[in-house]
């Protein structure tokens, strides 16, 4: 276990300090989910490799008509290339990601009937599936808890002091050791969206950061509440009241967007 810096390091006062982080990271985003569009697990899958390098928002503005087209394992594994290629190429990357998400198409219908496996060592196997891309799908998809290290949790969980690895899996063993399983994903989740919206990987709005107290690293960023504020993105953003408002009520991404409402940064 990485120790933290500073007068928080017996590994007891680490787990509460961690917890309560937490604890107000989910008052803060009570509508915390993966924030990729989905309505199955194979969809995800196929999502969450397509982010690699770019933005959810950008992946979900393409999906919608890549899964009219290929709707399961089997329609993807059989498409055209040069036609996937144009579906995606808004994310970037389009051959090769084309090239993954066919071939992980592929071995779902040779070796999973189509489906996509719920463990975590069948998972990885997969073309472009690493286990960030694994627990993603298994905690969001088929509830089984997994700690997802993406750019932004990997930098938060440095900040808060959870860890000083900088490899995702050793920071997914020490945070590992700081949560019950059963928060696993949820954590994950809040974490993301704290990283997008409030503590930037540069100038992080130290000043309008609900758990400012508690973080090790504040002053890193803009420490004046007035200036922090303006810093905030999508939801927490200056003039995005009626958003966040209609966010904190449950109303779902596709109910916003239906609303007429944009959800980008």
């Amino acid at each position: 276990m990485a120790k933290a810096t500073g007068s928080d390091s017996s590994l007891l006062a680490l787990k509460r300090r961690a917890r309560k982080i937490n604890r107000m990271l989910g008052e803060l985003y009570p509508y915390a989910v993966a924030e990729l569009d989905f309505t199955n697990a194979f969809e995800l899958l196929v999502a969450t490799v397509l982010s690699a390098q770019t933005t959810d928002i950008r992946v979900n503005a393409v999906t919608p008509a890549l899964f009219a087209r290929y709707p399961d394992a089997k329609a993807l594994s059989e498409a055209d290339e040069l036609e996937l290629q144009e579906l995606i190429r808004p994310t970037g990357f389009f051959r090769a990601k084309a090239a993954s998400i066919k071939a992980l198409s592929t071995r779902l219908v040779d070796e999973y009937d189509g489906e996509v496996p719920d463990k975590l060592e069948e998972l990885v196997t997969l073309p472009g599936v690493g286990r960030k891309t694994a627990n993603v799908v298994l905690g969001n998809a088929f509830g089984i808890p997994g700690i997802t290290v993406d750019t932004h949790f990997g930098r938060l969980s440095r900040r808060f002091g959870w860890t000083t690895a900088k490899d995702p899996v050793k920071v997914e063993e020490d945070v590992a050791e700081l949560f019950e399983p059963k928060d696993w994903t949820p954590l994950s989740n809040r974490v993301v969206f704290h990283g997008r919206r409030v503590c930037h990987a540069k100038n992080p709005a130290c000043g309008a950061c609900a758990v400012a107290a508690l973080c090790p690293s504040y002053g890193e960023g803009e420490t004046d509440p007035v200036k922090a504020k303006k810093l905030l993105k999508y939801e927490l953003a200056p003039g995005r009241e009626e958003l966040h408002a209609r966010m904190m009520a449950a109303e779902t991404r596709a109910q916003l967007r239906a609303a007429g409402y944009g959800l980008e940064a």
